[in-house]
């Protein structure tokens, strides 16, 4: 299990992504439509404006019932460990265990 702490930040920078993911796609837009280059400088000064953990690669990928941050399947949104252990109690359909 992840460290409360953890999550509740990941959570932050999930919400900040969000209020400030509109100011960044119409500036990154203007970038291209701006032919000088003292233009473009403004409008990327614009956009380090806003809070460093409002950047979308900042966010990383958590397990959904332990919150841990490693190996995530994205198809399933779990952690390995929690992936298999739902597989061998045939929680997942579809899924299949491996035998030898």
């Amino acid at each position: 299990m992840a460290r409360k702490s953890l999550i509740q930040r990941e959570k932050r920078r999930k919400t900040l992504e969000h209020k400030y993911h509109l100011i960044r796609r119409s500036s990154k837009k203007e970038i291209s439509k701006v032919p000088s280059l003292s233009a473009k400088w403004e409008i990327y000064r614009k956009l380090q404006a806003p809070p460093r953990n409002s950047a979308p690669t900042r966010l990383h990928r958590r397990c959904f019932s332990t919150g841990r941050s490693r190996a995530n399947y994205r198809d399933f949104g779990l952690s390995g460990h929690i992936l298999r252990e739902m597989v061998h109690a045939c929680l997942l359909p579809g899924a299949t265990r491996s035998s030898w």
